[in-house]
């Protein structure tokens, strides 16, 4: 037998650790960045890239694409040319995933923080970008396909075949829910192809997806890898592994609709959604099962070795979240936990515990093993661990205490019938603790990074350097191509990876092929309402505006038929309501409240000064000031390319509509303008700004310019396209 010599490549598996590290940092610092917000919301007033809407989405995406990005990068990199003893297929490819994701979230980095993004939940970054991921997902996918062609390792291990199952699902939904056609090819605005009801059901398909093939399939195939490494034991079940792998990645798909319960979603897809999420928890405890049983016998290494505490704790923070998601998926629970901060602890129980603790796990292992040496200092590690571990503790317990204490209060009623809890600030003000407490938890989980950046750094000093690791096995040998005797199905696909990733693409597409084509082809699915129109341009140009601040992040636009919300916002939604809205604007938290019956509840002056000082309006109130809306000139030399673009998309605009799109904008503006002179202050602040404007010799913009009044239209035709009765909410 032909023993051949051949090199891992550490150089790729390196790189992608230290932006782990990096990028960790950055995304947790940021996420600490706006709990202290929610204590301090005048902490960076007049800052328009530091406002919590436009930092929220950065921190998401930090976390997510950044730190657990690379994760599984150096993860999959490293234990794929070991488990298929063989380097990886392309220097040059690997470089260009590496580099390109980099640049990827540099992008994010520069681009999220000035306002540039398509609003929608984890995948806000917008088409340029989108397009970039594509390609640098396709370079990593095919670097490891070409590593399985020349693998010297007959049969593909478990942890690969959830790496295949990661790259074709990600790419699925990565390409599906991107479908957006810019303004024009020197823009980076886009609008989504999908309205209403189908982007809302196609977010949610690539949102709960995300989750699923992105923060845990990956991160499974680790766990197959590096439980049973440090542990020094087999994996506890094969077949089980087997069980596990093909139903998860099977009923994830359909389970997207549990995040759009008692919405405007038609019935049958919420319905399918919560049958598909509790049946997620079947395999989803199957794969915590067969982690945790492969570290029998070894529960004395345990207590001493902090890899495997971090590993313990990752898969246990696993099976909370896996239960919990299912539970969160029926309704009569749904109902409470929706738009609170439950949901916000839930996230982060697997975040922190499972992608966070399994990251910091797998460092602490690969530092040691690829520099040659031992861990710079346990005892740091160790420390590290308990102060992650009580972090964990301090940040998700009060949030679950907040969204019971906001569902409570929220749907609470007086004896006469009228809401216990009227003015929704009274609530805000009640979970204040809450988040004191939760910012306490998110400082000592970031401690808790920073020790082990310091202890990672010290064990490399000390250690070699090892870029090419020199590695021997024997040559594959030539087998026949059908089923050996004695070989099971699943044996032989093992040995098949072109046929592998085939049937894992089949697997993962079924479900959302199921719900996605009959609402969009269906028209059944989402009514029409006759008096919904498109909207005006200065309207189309605030709901931009809308988005760009991030409103979305706080704010949701979506009654649900309970008698609490429709006695506090007004008349339900209806799905016929949104089918101009490229994207749909539901929401996913309300930090403040709902926004769908907006229109006419409060004057324009009353818009303008919340939106100065929230404070002055809504005192107890901890939304942030906009200043830069009062301010800032309003830049509508797109809107017939924006108009354009939506008649593409079906909005039926006229070529008279598109003509005369400045000159409405003026005339929508004056009568907001007029409105505001209503208010001898706002005449007299506005009379000042203009004098001292002369008398600098600075261009002076008039206010019916400026992007303030785009804004209030916008939120002024919310929810006003049916017959509502909003003067008593």
């Amino acid at each position: 037998m032909e023993i051949q010599q051949f090199y891992y490549d550490n150089k790729i598996v390196k790189k992608f650790l230290y932006a782990t590290l990096f990028w960790g940092v950055i995304g947790m610092t940021a996420g600490l960045y706006l709990a202290y917000l929610f204590l301090f919301p005048t902490m960076t007033d007049g800052i328009s890239w530091l406002s919590f809407g436009r930092i929220r989405p950065l921190h998401t995406n930090a976390v997510i694409f950044a730190f657990v990005g690379n994760a599984i990068f150096a993860g999959s990199y490293y234990s794929i040319q070991r488990l298929l003893k063989a380097r990886m297929y392309s220097n040059f490819l690997s470089n260009f995933n590496f580099w390109g994701w980099q640049l990827i979230i540099v992008a994010a980095a520069i681009t999220l923080p000035l306002g540039i993004t398509t609003s929608k939940e984890y995948a806000e970054l917008e088409w340029p970008i989108d397009i970039a991921i594509a390609l640098v997902w396709v370079a990593w996918g095919a670097n490891m396909i070409g590593t399985l062609v020349r693998r010297r390792q007959r049969h593909i291990y478990v942890a690969i075949w959830f790496y295949l199952a990661t790259f074709v699902a990600v790419a699925l939904l990565h390409i599906f829910n991107s479908f957006e056609l810019p303004i024009s090819l020197t823009s980076m605005k886009s609008y989504s192809v999908y309205a209403g009801v189908q982007d809302a059901l196609v977010q949610w398909w690539y949102g709960h997806n995300a989750v699923a093939f992105f923060l845990t399939t990956p991160f499974l195939g680790l766990m197959y890898y590096f439980i049973p490494k440090a542990a020094n034991r087999p994996v506890y079940s094969y077949r089980l592994s087997i069980i596990h792998f093909w139903s998860l990645i099977f009923i994830y798909m359909w389970a997207g609709p549990h995040h759009l319960l008692y919405t405007s979603l038609p019935d049958w897809a919420q319905n399918l959604g919560v049958v598909f999420s509790v049946m997620l928890i079947a395999p989803s405890w199957g794969g915590m099962i067969n982690g945790l049983l492969t570290l029998r016998g070894a529960w004395d290494k345990v207590r001493i070795d902090p890899v495997l505490k971090f590993l313990v704790v990752a898969i246990t923070g696993y099976g909370m979240a896996t239960f919990e998601g299912p539970t969160l998926a029926l309704k009569n629970v749904n109902a409470i936990a929706h738009f609170t901060d439950w949901i916000i602890a839930h996230v982060h129980v697997g975040a922190l515990a499972w992608n966070g603790f399994l990251t910091f796990g797998m460092i602490y292992y690969l530092v040691p093993k690829m520099w040659k040496t031992q861990l710079y200092s346990v005892k740091l590690a160790n420390f590290h661990f308990w102060i992650g571990t009580l972090g964990i503790i301090l940040y998700a317990i009060p949030l679950y205490i907040a969204g019971f204490t906001q569902a409570s209060m929220w749907k609470q009623f007086a004896p006469d019938g009228s809401l216990l809890y009227g003015n929704f600030l009274e609530t805000v003000n009640a979970i204040i603790p809450m988040y004191v407490m939760r910012a306490i938890g998110g400082t000592l989980y970031l401690t808790g990074a920073v020790f082990a950046v310091y202890n990672v750094i010290q064990t490399i000093r000390q250690g070699q350097k090892v870029e090419d690791e020199l590695a021997q096995a024997p040559a594959l040998a030539p087998i026949s191509k059908g089923r050996l005797a004695g070989e099971t199905w699943h044996h032989w696909l093992e040995r098949k990876p072109i046929q592998m990733t085939i049937w894992a693409t089949i697997a993962v597409a079924i479900g959302g092929a199921v719900q996605i084509i009959p609402t969009i082809l269906v028209k059944s699915n989402v009514p029409t309402i006759t008096s919904v129109k498109p909207y005006t341009p200065l309207e189309l140009e605030g709901r931009d505006l809308y988005i760009r601040e991030g409103c979305v992040g706080c704010h949701s636009q979506m009654i649900r038929p309970f008698r609490s919300e429709v006695e506090r916002y007004g008349e339900n939604s209806k799905a016929g309501e949104f089918v101009y809205d490229h994207p749909f604007l539901w929401g996913s938290k309300r930090t403040g409240p709902d926004l769908h019956r907006e229109g006419g509840k409060f004057n324009d002056n009353w818009h303008f000064n919340h939106m100065e000082d929230p404070r002055s309006t809504s005192p107890g109130s901890i939304m942030p000031a906009y200043p830069w809306l009062i301010t800032n000139e309003l830049d509508a030399s797109d809107i017939q390319a924006k108009m354009e673009t939506m008649v593409t998309l079906g909005v039926p605009y006229t070529e008279k509509d598109i003509k005369n799109a400045h000159t409405s904008m003026e005339v929508q503006a004056k009568q907001i303008v007029e409105n505001l002179r209503n208010d001898p202050k706002f005449v007299e602040e506005y009379e000042n700004s203009r004098k001292k404007a002369e008398k600098r010799k600075e261009d002076f913009i008039p206010m019916e310019k400026r992007e303030i009044i785009a804004l209030i239209a916008y939120l002024q035709r919310l929810g006003t396209d049916i017959k509502t009765d909003n003067s008593s909410k």
